[in-house]
């Protein structure tokens, strides 16, 4: 460590003494020293630049390609076949510019270096080629963002019927999954209900919660449509599930959504990895805090006949525990009790 910090500080050196000769040079120059204008410097700066450009170009692709599969997952879903497309058509799009653009912008330093026997000549504009580089990129950029806006506009839209409900909600700091139950609805929930024994503040009054049920991890099945709502207990969380390529915030106050079909099974994926510990994992994107680290929750997919056999293991809230059921009104209370008789 101490090696570094010396190492560094020689540098911060050498560049304050580069400094002040050059501020002396500039000095010399503006009370009109007799010194060249160009010196053996400019050449220097000019093959830098040149040099920089290829190093900086070689370690990029370099980089990119040893990485590769650290940032290009497997995708588990179907619509992220379809967000991938638009990721690398972008890409390339944009990596054509960046590429031409930062070339020019390296090579034209060392081709178009002071020179004496040289004077620069005067252009002050080209109508038509503002009209070129302003029209052809506003186009692409707009059908750039209509293709993305498509995808978007599909995946946040009401899911099919059929979809299976998962509500995650993010609070400091982990996330609790709640599941509807046969009716596949979930019931109310109230903030000003949260106890500790009622963590997501589910309204028991309304008779669609009386069998929604609590999971330790999320399980969904392989090949159907499934619709995540989101919610925030207390502070701004983002739910992301890289192999899903699934993204979304959640917001105190503001419940947001997120449909897709997964197609690979958590066994599928293990062996397409070659990795026997695989699981698919939620995290948070959002820095909400201290433990900001610990927000994880594995996803578990599955066949679609194992899930349903798991849905008919789980036990509802009110079965979990039987004191949420207390002063109830009396036809959800008769709900319930029915719950505790089939518990």
């Amino acid at each position: 460590m101490y090696g570094f910090l010396i190492g560094v500080g020689v540098l911060l050196l050498l560049s304050i003494i580069w400094m002040v000769y050059r501020i002396q040079t500039l000095v010399s120059v503006v009370k009109g020293s007799d010194k060249k204008v160009a010196s053996s410097s400019n050449k220097i700066n000019a093959i830098l630049f040149v040099l920089f450009m290829i190093g900086a170009g070689v370690l990029m692709f370099w980089y990119s390609i040893k990485e590769f599969d650290n940032y290009q997952l497997p995708i588990a879903s179907e619509h992220g076949l379809v967000t991938d497309n638009l990721f690398w058509v972008t890409m390339a799009v944009t990596g054509v510019i960046f590429l031409i653009t930062h070339v020019l912008l390296f090579w034209f330093p060392y081709k178009y270096q002071y020179s004496e026997n040289r004077k620069a000549s005067f252009y002050p504009d080209n109508n038509k080629l503002e009209v070129i580089w302003t029209t052809v990129p506003g186009i692409v950029l707009a059908v750039l963002v209509f293709t993305g806006w498509m995808a978007w506009s599909d995946i946040t839209a009401p899911a099919p019927e059929n979809a299976h409900v998962v509500e995650i909600m993010g609070y400091q700091f982990a996330w609790e999954v709640r599941y509807p139950g046969a009716d596949n609805v979930l019931g109310d929930y109230d903030y000003r209900l949260i106890t500790a024994t009622n963590s997501h503040g589910v309204d028991f009054t309304d008779q669609n919660s009386i069998d929604d049920f609590p999971s330790p991890k999320v399980v969904i099945p392989k090949g159907e449509p499934v619709l995540f709502k989101i919610r925030a207990r207390d502070v701004l969380h983002s739910v992301f599930a890289p192999h899903m390529r699934l993204k979304m915030d959640a917001v105190p106050g503001m419940p947001t959504r997120f449909w897709f079909v997964p197609n690979k099974t958590t066994e599928e994926m293990r062996a397409e990895l070659n990795d026997p510990e695989f699981e698919y994992e939620i995290a948070c994107t959002e820095i909400c805090g201290r433990g900001h680290f610990s927000m994880k929750k594995v996803i578990e997919v599955v066949e679609p006949a194992a899930y349903q056999a798991w849905l008919a293991e789980q036990k509802s809230f009110i079965q979990q525990n039987p004191a949420l059921a207390e002063n109830l009104p009396a036809d959800v209370k008769e709900l319930a009790e029915i719950q505790l008789s089939e518990k």
